[in-house]
């Protein structure tokens, strides 16, 4: 199982009222001159908050949510120290009730 650390929000104040897009660009572009993978994803809907552990998170985030992942914990921080009106944590996945939150991004 791989840890993954999460930042959750509505999509509307993550993706039209703060300048997020340009951040994640940011960042793309700073581990492309640093030839770092890519560590970081931003899923709509996310699945994990379905589960039922993540009950209390998905009751703070208004409908339809957003989610940035990681597998870095500094990065969900340094995000969370910019952004007001965000949920953070961290999950094991997969579980059990926790499908790969990576899973949906794959395409066939």
């Amino acid at each position: 199982m791989q840890t993954y650390y999460y930042l959750a929000a509505s999509q509307r104040y993550l993706l039209e009222e703060e300048p997020t897009a340009e951040v994640l660009k940011e960042r793309t572009r700073y581990y492309q001159e640093q030839e770092k993978a890519i560590d970081f994803f931003l899923i709509h809907q996310p699945a994990f908050l379905e589960a039922p552990e993540m009950a209390s998170v998905k009751a703070q985030c208004p409908q339809p949510s957003v989610a940035i992942v990681s597998t870095d914990p500094q990065f969900i921080t340094w995000l969370k120290l910019r952004l007001e009106y965000v949920a953070t944590g961290k999950f094991q996945a997969p579980s059990a009730s926790i499908p790969d939150p990576l899973a949906s991004l794959v395409k066939a």
